[in-house]
């Protein structure tokens, strides 16, 4: 007992020594590239007192007081302004820690670029030393709106980053058009409801990027930009006809496009030259309308990759590829079918055409068909991961590509599939079968690939596009 006590005593006696100091497990809080006036996610970091004896801190306080935007939260107590943006008389006994969490809502800086926003959180020992831990971030001003309605006929222009916290309506008998260079960034429940008609006119150099509001990172190698579901995505609704997508990159969404029933009397949506990635849901799911997809890629999803519900659809010149990495239970790549749930729908026609559909499963390529409706569905000039059928009449020229070929499914056939820091390039690596296996088809719109007839373009040729 009587060493107890000694022990107990000697971790309650404090020290005015300037030679006891605090240690702390980062020097800087970093809180990456941030929109001013939109909070930040929490940073944290530990204080240790490994000096020998107890520390006190007479005063915790932020360097520059209130004027920063910088929020922070010392072993539980929150300098606010009712504590005067201060915390005082905080002991840190020998062997012990504290915990300090740290928040950011930044001013405007009225600048078009990311500005560096600074501060020091400083820790005034009682023996007088001042130990500092350094907070800063990049901020940027953008142009923050809640919600957008479109009615009549809007294009969107801005000189700063369009940040939308509420969604984008187009509603019936309008059109929103994006023009070529845009990126709107998405606030977790925002996205596009299309009513009326939706024109992205993005172009080769200049392609129009849709993605989530957080420039921050979820962890120092992972930026909330490679996560999914960070916004809700598009979606066509029912009265909604005459969609153009053209160099559009729409990534980290819940579901990337959805294209609601419409009937087949019109066109639904052109989707072109464009990336749909990383997807919590569906990547494109078309249910009772009509698309026409080429020369695009359709990656890593949750859900099916591309699902097209009856109707008819063209799928083109496009690599369809399912390698999502934050669930094992992932849908297929290619889904085509003439019911949804239990609605019967005609699929009048599904071609697919000049395209690589691969993933990690041995099977991505699902035809699904109830027996009392009209289902139509060709391949042509394609490699499919899926088993082989004999049907000369739907399937012509088509590579079946081996599942005993690699025990890491279609990787193969990519540059780079770095899924531990989820890193994607889906240009065809030089070992790919599938280079020089499409074939020219007549009335493929060779004048939006920018691929000459004489010219001999691969399977699944977005890659191919870029190098031009």
């Amino acid at each position: 007992m009587a060493t107890l006590l000694c022990a107990c005593n000697d971790d309650d006696s404090f020290t005015t020594s300037p030679n006891n100091l605090l240690t702390f497990s980062i020097d800087t809080v970093r809180l990456d590239t941030v929109f001013s006036r939109i909070p930040t996610s929490t940073r944290t970091f530990w204080v240790y007192n490994k000096s020998g004896d107890g520390v006190r801190c007479s005063r915790i306080a932020l360097e520059k007081g209130n004027q920063t935007g910088f929020r922070v939260n010392v072993d539980g107590t929150y300098l606010g302004s009712s504590e005067g943006f201060q915390v005082s008389d905080i002991e840190v006994r020998n062997r012990d820690s504290i915990r300090v969490y740290v928040e950011l809502t930044s001013p405007a800086n009225n600048k078009f670029e990311p500005t560096l926003l600074e501060d020091n959180l400083v820790f005034m020992l009682e023996s007088g030393v001042q130990q500092k831990v350094n907070l800063n971030a990049f901020t940027w001003d953008a142009d923050i709106r809640d919600s957008l309605v479109v009615d009549g006929e809007t294009t969107i222009a801005t000189d700063k980053p369009l940040v939308i916290t509420g969604g984008i309506k187009v509603k019936e008998n309008s059109k929103l058009t994006i023009p070529p260079g845009s990126t709107i960034y998405f606030k977790d429940n925002a996205g596009i409801d299309v009513y009326g008609t939706l024109d992205i006119r993005g172009e080769a150099d200049r392609n129009v990027t849709l993605r989530g509001y957080r420039l921050d990172n979820m962890f120092s190698y992972l930026p909330y930009d490679r996560v999914s579901g960070q916004w809700k995505g598009i979606r066509f609704h029912e009265p909604s006809y005459e969609n153009t997508i053209n160099y559009a990159d729409i990534h980290s969404t819940y579901n990337g496009i959805v294209c609601d029933s419409s009937g087949v009397d019109r066109l639904k949506l052109s989707l072109y030259n464009s990336i749909v990635h990383n997807c919590q849901g569906y990547g494109v799911k078309v249910v009772h309308s009509v698309v026409d997809v080429v020369n695009c890629q359709i990656t890593n999803t949750l859900m099916d990759c591309l699902a097209v519900y009856g109707g008819a659809a063209r799928v083109m010149q496009s690599t369809i590829a399912q390698f999502y990495s934050f669930d094992a239970n992932r849908g297929a790549a290619l889904r085509f079918a003439n019911y949804d749930e239990e609605r019967v729908l005609p699929l009048y026609q599904f071609d697919c055409v000049n395209c690589l559909v691969t993933g990690y499963a041995d099977d991505v390529v699902m035809g699904e068909a109830d027996s009392t409706a009209t289902y139509n569905f060709s391949f042509e000039n394609c490699l499919l991961r899926t088993p082989a059928i004999s049907d000369t009449i739907r399937v012509k020229n088509v590579i079946w590509e081996n599942p005993e070929d690699t025990l890491t499914g279609g990787v193969k056939h990519f540059v780079k599939m770095d899924t531990e820091n989820l890193i994607y390039d889906f240009r065809l690596d030089s070992l790919s079968t599938a280079i020089g296996k499409a074939l020219p088809i007549e009335g493929l719109p060779y004048d939006r690939l920018g691929i000459r007839r004489d010219e001999e373009p691969d399977l699944g040729c977005y890659e191919y596009v870029k190098k031009q």
